[in-house]
């Protein structure tokens, strides 16, 4: 089961290059959970986030322009396994009849989402594995 959540906190330092972003539970049980991402992404999040356009476009712009060109509409981001201490993400972007399902890294996902309003959701599995 698919659980909507939130990016709530990002946590920038700039001396160090693990970032961290902290996801919530919208409603429900308000489960949270931290993902260690690298600085590049944060930037990029934060960026996003604030709508902040910069003169040519990074990957994530990029990425973006190029699902639409395609025909494609972003439908949702999900956050879908934890193993190993990594965490697993599934861009699902709609294409006339047919959903492709795009495997990523979270960070990526989320810099792609920040800032546009597309859900964000995560498996009960992971919340489940964060747990044992």
């Amino acid at each position: 089961m698919e659980i909507p959540v939130e990016l709530a906190k990002t946590i920038i330092n700039e001396e160090i290059d693990q970032q961290i972003i902290v996801l919530r539970e919208r409603g429900g049980q308000q489960r949270s959970f931290p993902i260690v991402i690298g600085i590049g992404e944060i930037f990029a999040i934060d960026r996003r986030m604030k709508g902040i356009a910069l003169p040519r476009p990074l990957t994530h712009d990029l990425l973006e322009q190029v699902i639409e060109k395609m025909g494609g509409v972003i439908q949702k981001v999900v956050i879908s396994d934890l193993r190993d201490h990594t965490f697993f993400a599934t861009i699902h972007v709609q294409r006339s009849d047919d959903t492709i399902e795009i495997d990523s890294r979270p960070s990526d996902a989320m810099a792609l989402l920040a800032g546009l309003k597309i859900p964000l959701f995560v498996e009960e599995i992971v919340f489940d594995k964060l747990s044992s």
